[in-house]
């Protein structure tokens, strides 16, 4: 069970802090509202903000960290890599990314490995919500620059896909839902449906997940941040 205290303008904003650190959905989380807030006098004198304590348990983690033995590369202060020889990329990329878990707190362990022109790793232990930020948006700025690294020891393009406290695995199984969601929508009213603003490789997810579904078809809209996915009929 992951529990984390959050505050904000609105109990709405203090929740979805939380949610975004513990990647979950609201549905999925318990919530306690510890203080509503005030919104103070003249001049917003006295204010005070809203306060919640959120927790989640993901069951998919604690199997994961139960699973887990001595054997799996530790990575801090006295970061050690052993194992199997790897590639030059998948190296630097796994010094590179403990380097940068290690430099904001958060030790626990790490596996890779490489498939074809692809890098998994992955990431377990505690507190990894600073590694993760709102909707994903640190996680992703730290497998952008991954992928830099990467590529710049491999003659060959290669592909790092990072995942840090199951994160990534998670989100993944929400987008489906929520894309199966909009699917049904747009079948039973005939009309289009704009889903989330997502990431880009959030919405690659949800676009290739799509694309095996019967009756729908999918585009992307909008500016960045805010580009979202539109789900709409498939044209007789």
């Amino acid at each position: 069970m992951k529990t984390v205290t959050k505050t904000g303008k609105t109990v709405d904003e203090a929740v979805e802090a939380a949610i975004a650190e513990l990647g979950c959905t609201k549905e999925e989380a318990q919530i306690e509202v510890i203080s509503e807030g005030s919104e103070g006098g003249f001049l917003g004198v006295g204010r005070k903000d809203a306060e919640v304590k959120v927790s989640f348990e993901d069951g998919a983690e604690a199997s994961a960290e139960e699973d887990s033995d001595d054997d799996d590369t530790y990575y801090g202060d006295d970061e050690n890599f052993e194992g199997d020889a790897v590639s030059e990329a998948e190296d630097a990329a796994a010094n590179f990314v403990a380097e940068v878990l290690s430099g904001i707190g958060i030790h626990g362990n790490m596996d890779s490995y490489r498939e074809d022109d692809t890098i998994y790793i992955s990431v377990t232990g505690s507190d990894c919500g600073a590694a993760i930020g709102r909707h994903g948006e640190t996680l992703e700025a730290i497998t952008y620059m991954t992928n830099l690294i990467a590529n710049k020891h491999s003659e060959q393009r290669v592909h790092v896909h990072l995942d840090v406290g199951g994160y990534r695995k998670h989100r993944e199984q929400i987008l489906k839902n929520l894309a199966d969601k909009a699917a049904s929508r747009v079948k039973r009213s005939g009309r289009k449906v704009v889903m989330e603003p997502m990431t880009p490789s959030e919405r690659r997810i949800v676009h290739s997940y799509l694309q095996g579904v019967k009756g729908v078809t999918t585009h992307s809209e909008g500016e960045e941040p805010s580009r979202c996915v539109v789900v709409t009929p498939e044209e007789d």
